[in-house]
């Protein structure tokens, strides 16, 4: 859904910046009113599988006007459609600040803004040093800091595109230590993704554990007899 609403964008914004023709118009409604279905059948299925669904309700107030306000579309004069659009950019903004608070969680999860910005460093060193090393070298293809740059992004990817590379001894020791760097960062990269989403499973399970718990010990203080005196 969050994919559907950034590709969603475009329909939403293209006739309210830009003129465009009576066919356009008629395959951006199209597409806006498939669009409008899916989010209308996700909306109804967490309705249905919400166990408070007037609490559910409540607290996708957004979420219930992009699906009820279609209602009115054949009230074309009052620019209803204008007016679902705009709700639904909203939907498409508060569904992209989510995603953007999740990658931000992620990126700081156990350091990982830490890795990825000294990453960036050894990338900008690494570029320096292979200039001055292939710089004037017989035969070298890098005569820049750009082409140093862009040779040392695709080594530390792992990429390898081929159109740069290093002559001199000193440049091939500069293009393993990178190789290295981008082999630590892709396993870096992977551990942290995957412990950052068992994590969030764990948290989940231990949550619902604890809420067991206490249903658990609130029946057997229940069921306990009185103490003697009462």
């Amino acid at each position: 859904m969050t994919v559907l609403a950034v590709l969603w964008l475009p329909v939403l914004i293209v006739p309210l910046v830009t003129h465009v023709s009576s066919a356009t118009a008629d395959v951006l409604n199209l597409i806006d009113y498939l669009v409008w279905a899916v989010f209308a059948a996700e909306y109804l299925i967490k309705l249905y599988l919400a166990p408070r669904r007037w609490q559910f309700v409540r607290g996708h107030i957004v979420d219930l006007a992009v699906v009820a306000i279609p209602v009115l579309r054949p009230v074309r004069a009052l620019r209803a459609l204008r007016l679902l659009r705009l709700i639904t950019f909203t939907r498409a903004g508060l569904t992209l600040s989510t995603a953007l608070g999740r990658a931000r969680k992620l990126l700081t999860h156990h350091g990982l803004h830490l890795v990825l910005l000294a990453v960036l460093a050894i990338v900008g060193v690494g570029a320096g040093l292979e200039l001055a090393f292939e710089q004037h070298a017989q035969g070298g293809t890098i005569h820049n800091y750009g082409d140093a740059l862009w040779w040392a992004t695709v080594t530390v990817t792992t990429v390898g595109y081929g159109d740069k590379y290093p002559v001199t001894p000193g440049g091939r020791g500069v293009a393993v230590v990178l190789m290295l760097t981008g082999i630590g960062l892709v396993g870096v990269l992977s551990a942290t993704v995957a412990s950052y989403f068992v994590g969030q499973r764990a948290d989940k399970d231990m949550t619902e554990l604890n809420r067991r718990l206490d249903r658990i010990e609130a029946a057997l203080a229940a069921l306990a007899p009185p103490p003697p005196g009462d």
